[in-house]
């Protein structure tokens, strides 16, 4: 792509060989590295980090002050909020350079992760999947789960729309404002 076919603030930092799809804005104080890629239409607000190697999908939001590090892999509609943070080393230290010992985050489809979380390495965030504000994620996140709290425990079902669902007797449930129906068998949700 072209500089003409995204917007980057006179501020932001736009490393050579890096890869930015059509559509994207990229706010100021931002810094997007070589060897990152974000596809088409992300929005990277103020003071955002992305490091090499690190993929966004189509339509991700990043919100100011997030930084994400190599080994990280959002996928499309990815919503990250305000100051949440990733890691990427388990046992960091340093004095110790470990940078061939990064570990590999996924995040899937449509999962939001809330203002000031944190996401430990190694983990996936299931599609949809809804991270509370504050929230400290220490293990694999199901599709459509919400977690809260640290350390992050799942407290319910979130639907594609952001609703929480509540499931009847017979383990349906409805998304108030899409009308789209869910359904949960054995500890897993999935849309009808």
């Amino acid at each position: 792509m072209g500089k003409d076919d995204f917007f980057a603030h006179e501020t932001a930092v736009i490393d050579e060989g890096c890869k930015i799809g059509k559509g994207c804005r990229i706010w100021h104080f931002s810094h997007v590295m070589s060897g990152a890629i974000l596809g088409e239409n992300c929005n990277l607000g103020q003071n955002v980090l992305v490091s090499t190697d690190c993929v966004l999908g189509d339509n991700c939001k990043v919100q100011n002050n997030v930084s994400i590090y190599t080994g990280v892999i959002c996928e499309e509609d990815v919503f990250m909020g305000p100051s949440m943070v990733f890691t990427n080393i388990v046992n960091p230290r340093s004095g110790i350079i470990r940078k061939n010992q990064y570990v590999k985050t996924l995040v899937q489809k449509g999962a939001t992760i809330g203002a000031n979380a944190t996401i430990i390495c190694g983990n996936t965030l299931g599609s949809f999947c809804f991270i509370g504000a504050g929230a400290v994620v220490t293990r694999d996140v199901p599709p459509y789960a919400l977690v809260i709290g640290n350390p992050g425990k799942q407290v319910g079902w979130m639907s594609e729309y952001g609703h929480r669902l509540h499931f009847d007797n017979n383990g349906k449930a409805i998304c108030p404002e899409s009308g789209e129906t869910y359904e949960l068998i054995k500890e897993s949700v999935k849309k009808l």
